[in-house]
């Protein structure tokens, strides 16, 4: 009787273990794919805000860390993507959410050229109507490519609104509030990057510095100057010795 019981425990145990090292298994294989479908699909709205011939750099991994700021609408630190050409910066990429959509955060990913033009943008998440909101995803419609070279000059700031508002840029028909929480949310981030660049082209110089130190030029040019030393020595000692072997052979 006992020895039924005793079996049928660790049957039981045996189950068990086996069972959570499935779910284990099973979620860690799940996460990882979700995590690469992510990162490709980050990657894809990237490669669609900055062409591949406008960088030379793996862009999903050239990143610096920004405080968080209202003008980017947000509340923890954000990521952004660092576009170079040869060693110069050309472009960056901020995360930026919009939070006065109809039905609530819009979270988009907005690039900005050096010269602080528009080099794109591209919605990454919301809760807008389909059918009406909506109509800001590059899939739905091409009313997201009109922020395409905008710059705080062009149009000028007063303009940055929608037309139902007296500015520039248009509304979707039957909606309003969406289209006005991502030109502002634009706006704001264009004004972000025209106080900050420099700031973030030296955060991102630095984090470059302290990723691969470059050697000085002594340190480059020593180790050859030792090994020329060393030479002279090594010669000047067999002369000596040569030298003593020849009196030595006189004698």
């Amino acid at each position: 009787m006992n020895s039924s019981i005793l079996v049928s425990g660790l049957i039981l145990g045996l189950f068990a273990i086996l069972g959570t090292s499935i779910v284990g298994v099973t979620h860690d294989v799940t996460f990882s794919k979700i995590a690469d479908n992510e990162r490709l699909a980050t990657l894809r709205r990237l490669n669609q805000i900055l062409p591949h011939n406008h960088y030379d750099n793996d862009l999903l991994n050239t990143t610096i860390t920004i405080a968080a700021d209202d003008r980017l609408g947000q509340r923890a630190p954000s990521t952004v993507y660092i576009a170079k050409q040869q060693t110069q910066v050309s472009a960056m990429i901020f995360s930026v959410i919009a939070p006065r959509g109809y039905s609530g955060e819009i979270k988009m990913l907005i690039g900005v050229n050096m010269d602080g033009r528009v080099a794109g943008v591209r919605i990454v998440s919301h809760k807008e109507t389909p059918g009406l909101g909506d109509a800001m995803e590059i899939e739905r419609s091409d009313w997201v490519l009109s922020f395409n070279t905008r710059s705080l000059l062009n149009p000028d700031e007063k303009y940055w609104k929608v037309k139902r508002d007296g500015g520039y840029f248009d509304q979707f028909t039957g909606a309003t509030i969406t289209p006005r929480a991502v030109v502002q949310a634009v706006h704001l981030c264009l004004v972000y990057f025209d106080r900050h660049k420099q700031e973030l082209v030296d955060q991102y110089r630095q984090t470059q510095q302290k990723t691969v130190p470059e050697r000085t030029v002594s340190e480059r040019v020593l180790p050859q100057k030792q090994s020329e030393n060393s030479t002279d020595k090594t010669e000047a000692t067999t002369d000596e010795e040569n030298n003593s072997k020849n009196m030595s052979s006189r004698k």
